[in-house]
């Protein structure tokens, strides 16, 4: 009762096999990096993407197989559009951090119409106009796991899951199916959009792999997470420290109240589908992660490696009075400020690299702290621990920075990523690898736990994170 999961990220797809205890073996890799043609646009090479996603599977297998099922997770919102007869491409497949639709977006904004960029719905929309102007060609629209299932089944399925759906900016509000008003509007073919299924469910045979096995899960990279490390109950919440840092919170089977986004910036999301129903989530995002850990890298030559940045940061007892704020990329929740910028302040001339270093860690905390606050008051529910995984949960002096930031356990995942876990589970739930979502919750045992010692100065990082707003005025007034 093995399974294999595919994930699909930005920058690389990995194949792995997950045996029914949950250990994951036979990890297979490969780096496939978007590119961007001119500032603001991402795109990647989708015949590439079904290429290696075909290789490292069929190398997983060869190396731990054979399997009862696939598990798919993938980076959500990114766009592939292709021809049905032929299978091929007919533009660039459009990643999610692409912005060459905001003018687009922001017109629409004035029709009554309230579309992010980051969203599927407008690069959709872009790449018909480009290959099929007078939408008469017979085509096919997809988010990675549409076209990855494509892929597997040797085009007998267009499908994608709810989670991968409802942020497409096509969805209906209920988290049922495409909405009509939305689609015609933008003057999308029904014919070119896949079946919504659940994320959990058999559904259909992946006949490019050996054995044919089927495919039994599909989620996105987040939801997948959050299934992975067995927030399956109202409440339980994660945050993935990756580039940028999500946090997503179980809120049961009924749907947030906002339909767009909270008071308190986070956004409503299906966390999973199964056996026809749906569980809801909230969202909330940081722009900047471990990006901030690059910078310190990358840019600043400061540490020599992310790991280093424990080390560095070790070498002080507390950033004395330095507090930084990571809005490299703008603010996210709560704030949604475009136009925020990083900001580092309180240095004097005995600063010294240490403090720097464990500044920018403790910064990253007090935002996770900014999104646990979010999620807490826009879903009415108390998280009284918080899981994580992703690179930065690699970092002790981050932990001890987290669990003092938001006074509160932190439990740590047992593995870094767990999307690929989460993908297993899902499929594994539909043919029977793991009875109940009450098993796969019960399953979860974190690698540690770390305790808040001491606490932030909440106030002082609040009035920091005020003053790095509004940097670049234009931006700080765009609001999707």
């Amino acid at each position: 009762m093995s399974i294999l999961v595919i994930d699909v990220g930005t920058s690389g797809i990995r194949a792995a096999i997950v045996r029914p205890d949950a250990t994951i073996e036979h990890v297979q890799y490969r780096e496939l990096l978007p590119t961007s043609p001119f500032p603001g646009m991402v795109e990647f090479d989708a015949a590439a993407m079904a290429a290696a996603a075909l290789d490292v599977a069929k190398a997983a297998l060869a190396e731990g197989g054979p399997v009862d099922a696939v598990g798919i997770a993938n980076q959500r919102a990114s766009t592939v559009v292709w021809d049905r007869a032929t299978g091929e491409p007919v533009g660039p497949g459009i990643g999610w951090q692409d912005l060459r639709t905001v003018g687009e977006c922001l017109v629409l904004r004035g029709e009554g119409l309230r579309l992010a960029p980051n969203l599927s719905a407008t690069k959709l929309v872009w790449l018909l106009d480009q290959a099929d102007p007078q939408r008469e060609r017979d085509l096919c629209f997809g988010t990675v796991d549409s076209w990855i299932a494509w892929t597997l089944s040797g085009g007998e399925l267009h499908i994608t899951d709810h989670t991968n759906a409802a942020l497409t900016g096509l969805h209906d509000v209920v988290g049922t199916k495409w909405e009509p008003r939305i689609v015609e509007q933008l003057n999308i073919p029904e014919s070119v959009l896949p079946r919504i299924v659940d994320s959990s469910g058999e559904l259909g045979v992946a006949s490019a792999l050996p054995g044919a096995p089927v495919i039994a899960g599909m989620a996105g990279d987040q939801q997948a997470s959050l299934v992975g490390q067995g927030c399956l109950n109202a409440g339980l919440a994660k945050i993935t420290f990756g580039t940028g840092g999500m946090l997503d919170l179980c809120t049961g089977t009924e749907r947030p109240t906002f339909e767009t986004r909270g008071s308190g910036g986070t956004f409503p999301i299906v966390a999973w589908a199964r056996n026809g129903e749906v569980a809801w989530g909230v969202e909330a995002v940081m722009l900047a992660a471990g990006t901030n850990v690059e910078w310190l890298r990358d840019d600043l030559g400061i540490i020599a490696t992310a790991a280093e940045s424990h080390d560095v940061a070790s070498g002080c007892e507390s950033a004395e009075g330095v507090v930084y704020v990571p809005a490299l990329l703008g603010l996210g929740t709560p704030a949604w400020d475009y136009g925020a910028r990083g900001t580092l302040l309180g240095i004097t001339r005995g600063t010294t690299r240490a403090h720097v270093v464990r500044a920018v860690l403790e910064g990253i905390a007090q935002r996770g702290a900014d999104l646990v606050e979010a999620a807490e008051h826009d879903s009415g529910l108390t998280i009284g621990s918080l899981r994580v995984d992703g690179g930065m949960s690699a970092n002790p002096t981050f932990l001890q920075a987290l669990a003092k930031a938001v006074q509160r356990p932190i439990e740590v995942s047992p593995v870094l990523e767990a999307t690929t876990l989460g993908a297993a589970f899902l499929a594994g739930l539909a043919r029977g690898t793991w009875a109940s979502e009450a098993e796969v919750a019960a399953a979860w045992s974190p690698r540690e736990v770390v305790e808040p010692t001491g606490s932030f100065d909440r106030d002082q990082w609040l009035e920091a994170r005020r003053r790095a707003g509004g940097w670049l005025s234009d931006l700080s007034s765009i609001d999707f």
